[in-house]
């Protein structure tokens, strides 16, 4: 993404010249660079009425061109994208995020053919021809804001007066199988300078770079809680372990007995590792219990999955369970190979 101020369709198509250049769009900022973006402001719907002493609740506002969905990867749920006959014709058209239409009228459908403006009467109405996923705009760990998207040029907006308005500065997006590349950089630089050569090209980003920034304090944090429950869980590991292994080895005087006795091996063996699984089981479901409990503390810091992972569960109790086998196993198998008159001597 290269942020810049030039004449938009002309830049456009000279970027989707760039060889593995696969798509091309403009807008007034891209997805989670709400640092760069104008503030929210009031949308109104022309079926939905307000008291007069109440308003809108703050919407984000973002000016696009035709394509930028397509190139960042943002679904049209209903309706269609931006042409670039409504830009020329500056037809009053709008385009919505799909919660903001769940919110006004239940299903996204239903809000193609409805009238939106922002801030009241200075800005004219404008009719919604579609409606787009919802954009993680504040970081993928924060709920995705709602959205209203006006064309980058249009003949009459509340910031730019009755002589109309074109998105001077904002971001081109671009789709290549060489994103990130210094030669793709260079390529699409002298492309916009085709257009013009004053225009300075800066702050260029990938969406990764975008997705990584938003995630550093959440990442930091979860690296940190993974460090710690990595030492704890080999800390577990080892605790269990010794703790069971001197339980066996406190009962070599019994195994001398039950030898003496006539006592099998095998049978030995497995009273002890069914005692030691008796155990881990009992401690691995309460700790299940106490880590269901405490999941949801950890929701906040995750993305894409859920607090509650049966494979991480699993695997955490198989570990622990195994150290409880191995420790029952292998202190009963040194017992049993002393001579039982020694064991019977054992303290």
């Amino acid at each position: 993404m290269y942020r810049v101020g030039v004449a938009i369709d002309e830049a456009l198509d000279r970027l989707a010249a760039v060889p593995g250049v696969t798509s091309v769009g403009f807008a007034s900022a891209a997805p989670m660079e709400s640092f760069l973006s104008a503030p929210g402001n009031p949308v109104y719907a022309e079926d939905k009425r307000f008291a007069a002493s109440q308003v809108p609740a703050i919407r984000q506002i973002r000016k696009i061109a035709p394509g930028f969905f397509k190139t960042i990867g943002t679904r049209v749920v209903a309706g269609r994208d931006f042409t670039w006959t409504d830009l020329y014709e500056k037809r009053r058209v709008a385009i919505i995020s799909e919660n903001l239409a769940r919110e006004w009228w239940g299903v996204p459908g239903a809000a193609l053919g409805k009238r939106i403006r922002e801030a009241g009467d200075a800005d004219p109405w404008r009719e919604i021809v579609g409606v787009v996923e919802d954009v993680y705009d504040n970081g993928v760990n924060v709920k995705p804001p709602e959205f209203a998207y006006w064309p980058a040029l249009m003949d009459r907006y509340i910031w730019g007066g009755d002589n109309g308005f074109a998105v001077g500065t904002g971001v081109f997006a671009i789709r290549s199988n060489r994103t990130g590349t210094e030669g793709l950089l260079t390529e699409a630089r002298q492309a916009i300078w085709s257009v013009n050569g004053r225009q300075p090209v800066f702050l260029v980003n990938t969406l990764k770079s975008l997705y990584d920034q938003s995630m550093a304090r959440t990442s930091f944090t979860l690296v940190m809680l993974a460090i710690a429950g990595g030492m704890a869980l080999v800390i577990g590991i080892v605790g269990i372990y010794g703790v069971i292994a001197y339980v066996v080895s406190q009962r070599t005087r019994e195994i001398g007995i039950r030898t003496a006795l006539g006592a099998q091996p095998a049978e030995l063996l497995g009273m002890f590792v069914r005692h030691g699984l008796w155990l881990a089981g009992v401690g691995a479901a309460l700790g299940l219990v106490a880590a269901a409990g405490l999941a949801r503390l950890m929701s906040s810091l995750l993305f894409g999955v859920t607090a509650f992972d049966p494979v991480t569960y699993a695997a955490v109790s198989a570990l622990l369970i195994v150290a409880a086998v191995l420790a029952s196993y292998l202190p009963a198998r040194r017992a049993m190979a002393i001579n039982p008159v020694q064991a019977l001597q054992a303290e």
